[in-house]
């Protein structure tokens, strides 16, 4: 008799099997669990897009994946966070976005992602990625909609596409670690002025610029106040920005994604902005991918303190 798989081995075995009524059916089981959430989000913005979490117990907080199963997987093992969440324990798995396009496996990876939010409601965040932007905002090169094409067909990978852009608009915007940490897809928007900016950026977009820069903007050494980012979207923000944001918050860190980093990890702003770029397959070639373990419990004196939780792998 065969060894029992266990479950992230099943959710990939289900991902390459799945069909499209049971993809499209899982989209819509994830939308309706997402607005429960948003109702009942108790913040100090009261509710939006932006999630609000004690400073307890341990999380894991996963960069950009760009359709890289094999990555996901990897670090679903690593960590094994199914096990502690089937256990109860205090844990919460938070994805940064970008889970898909540029990657073979993009939906595969969009396919595990929900299942363990839905297996997992309370304890799964999903954030949105300048990958699951707004209509206006699509990031090239996009070839999301070419593979869900190719695994489910044109009539069915045309429909499930447009399942999936209502998904993000309801992933959130950022979340917010009491007394600890920011964490948002891009960076820091240029004129944000309290945590309600954060919270209902993408009501005010696209009047305003807050939601593109939050998913599209880099930090960058060296500078004062924002310049005009090389991507044509959003804009590059220096130290004064970050630290603006992080006294609004009564924060120490800002923990972002969307930048390839060949050592998985990179620390700008006087370490106290971090990203994490958790693919090290397909197009970006950087030698690791990395994500973060942290005991949210822990204080945090020197934003340097959460290196020891970064975990690299080639």
């Amino acid at each position: 008799m065969p060894p029992k798989q266990n479950l992230v081995d099943d959710l990939a075995a289900q991902a390459n099997s799945v069909n499209s009524a049971d993809y499209f059916t899982l989209i819509k089981k994830t939308v309706l669990q997402l607005k429960i959430e948003q109702k009942n989000n108790k913040t100090r913005c009261d509710s939006g897009r932006l999630l609000c979490l004690p400073h307890s117990g341990t999380a894991i907080i996963v960069g950009d994946l760009h359709g890289d199963l094999a990555s996901l997987t990897y670090i679903l093992k690593n960590y094994h966070f199914v096990k502690d969440a089937k256990q109860g324990k205090n844990v919460h798995l938070i994805f940064l976005g970008d889970y898909g396009d540029r990657g073979s496996r993009s939906p595969e990876v969009y396919f595990v992602i929900l299942k363990l939010k839905e297996t997992f409601p309370d304890k799964v965040v999903l954030m949105r990625g300048n990958h699951e932007g707004p209509d206006d905002l699509i990031p090239y090169p996009y070839d999301l909609p070419k593979r869900f094409r190719a695994k489910f067909g044109e009539e069915d990978g045309k429909a499930l596409v447009f399942e999936m852009c209502k998904l993000f608009k309801r992933l959130f915007n950022a979340v917010l670690i009491e007394k600890w940490a920011i964490l948002i897809h891009g960076g820091v928007p240029s004129n944000v002025k309290s945590i309600e900016d954060l919270a209902w950026a993408h009501k005010m977009h696209p009047q305003n610029r807050t939601l593109e820069e939050m998913l599209w903007n880099d930090p960058q050494d060296g500078l004062d106040g924002t310049f005009a980012s090389p991507r044509g979207a959003g804009r590059l923000f220096g130290l004064d920005v970050t630290n603006r944001l992080l006294d609004i918050l009564s924060i120490k860190v800002l923990i972002r994604g969307h930048e390839v980093c060949q050592e998985g990890f990179r620390f700008n702003h006087d370490s106290k902005v971090l990203t994490l770029f958790s693919t090290n397959k397909g197009q970006y070639w950087n030698k690791y991918g990395a994500y973060l373990r942290i005991n949210l419990r822990n204080k945090i004196n020197n934003p340097q303190h959460i290196k020891k939780g970064i975990i690299q792998f080639e």
